[in-house]
């Protein structure tokens, strides 16, 4: 098992200061392990509801005659299956002094789970628990991690077939029981086959019209379609930088599938050898830098996003931190260099810096504010 133990500690200071936290991600990324770690270092009473057992569901049939006496750290794994004991919540958590903590494991964003916890307001706080990013694996794993993508027991299997056949598994449990659980009304297999159109879009900018017609659909069940994938952290939704600049500049977002074993799953890739002469392979591997950037940098959702004009300029990553703005390059070359893009990239947009990640070995200035990155060091050198 890898210990995730900054994420431990963020939740366990997130503990400290709020009487309910959500911790949240995608299915099987962690957050039941994570929660038994926490409750295993602490030294008061421990309460834990596994929503997908009927006794523990039957045992909360009254969420606050069950829930009023405990003390300590209370857990409840699975809230999918019981939203509605968010709104029952509020009333535990007024209690001074707070006798109890509340942890709520979930697998839907907090923007789908607001309709259900707004009663709550600033009594609850919220932690997504990423797949496994670079800076939890040893250097030389980094290609597996690419390949396998961030999810615990999809990384772990000793080969690349294993853990394929899990990723299938995996893919079909969340099309056929999580969505429905969490409320989302698509067929399962439209939902695949939308998936799967996506994966083979990945990393280009979203065009619902397209993907539209494709599946015989209007363009605005598309875009329920792509809402639903982001709002269970399947999909990332880049948003456009928009500059005032007298350049045309592209306006629509730039969609990913978050995690690069799930996309290569879709794209029917299992092993390196696949990989490495698929077309999509340059686009996957943008997708896994962009992810670890995001989660290196800890960078909120709403700072990140893409720069791009009509005449071909594109910055792949900015993120914005306060009035500064940092601009990334992906490059899927061992020796990058300087091109005219950079250099008006960084007047047009005013770049604190800009840092092109590339593929190979070493990390090394290429100009002023302008420094060349190897992916294998992005947690050292960023």
């Amino acid at each position: 098992m890898i210990e995730r133990a900054e994420h431990q500690r963020a939740v366990r200071q997130l503990l400290a200061h709020n009487p309910v936290v959500a911790l949240l991600g995608a299915r099987q990324v962690g957050k039941t392990t994570l929660a038994r770690a926490l409750a295993a270092e602490r030294d008061g009473a421990v309460h834990v509801f596994d929503l997908e057992s009927s006794a523990d569901l039957a045992r909360l049939a009254d969420p606050a005659l069950a829930l009023w006496p405990l003390r300590g750290l209370v857990v409840l794994d699975g809230v999918r299956r019981r939203p509605d004991l968010l709104p029952a919540l509020r009333t535990l958590a007024d209690r001074l002094p707070v006798p109890a903590r509340f942890l709520v494991l979930g697998s839907a964003s907090p923007e789908l789970l607001r309709r259900n916890s707004e009663a709550l307001g600033a009594r609850i706080a919220c932690y997504e628990l990423p797949p496994l990013s670079l800076a939890e694996v040893q250097p030389k794993q980094a290609r597996r991690l690419w390949l396998r993508g961030g999810l615990p027991r999809a990384f772990a299997p000793r080969g690349h077939a294993e853990s394929a056949r899990w990723r299938r598994d995996f893919m079909r449990a969340f099309l056929e029981r999580e969505l429905p659980q969490l409320g989302i009304k698509v067929p399962s297999a439209r939902m695949e086959r939308f998936w799967t159109m996506l994966a083979h879009r990945h990393a280009q900018v979203w065009n619902g019209s397209q993907l539209a017609r494709a599946l015989q659909v209007s363009h605005h069940a598309a875009r329920r379609y792509l809402d639903a994938l982001q709002a269970t952290f399947m999909v990332r939704r880049l948003k456009p930088w928009r500059a005032n600049l007298g350049k045309r500049q592209v306006k629509a977002p730039k969609v990913y599938v978050r995690d690069s074993g799930l996309l290569h799953n879709l794209l029917n890739i299992v092993t390196f050898a696949d990989l490495e002469r698929h077309p999509k392979a340059a686009a996957s591997w943008e997708g896994f830098v962009v992810e670890n950037l995001i989660r290196t940098l800890g960078a909120e959702e709403r700072d990140c996003y893409f720069w791009a004009t009509h005449a071909g300029a594109e910055i792949d990553l900015l993120v914005r931190r306060g009035a500064e703005l940092r601009g990334f390059l992906v490059k899927r070359a061992t020796a990058p260099g300087l091109t005219r893009s950079i250099y008006n990239a960084l007047d047009d947009l005013e770049l604190a810096r800009l840092d092109v990640i590339h593929a190979g070995d070493d990390t090394f200035p290429l100009a002023p504010r302008v420094q060349a990155v190897s992916a294998n060091r992005m947690p050292m050198d960023l």
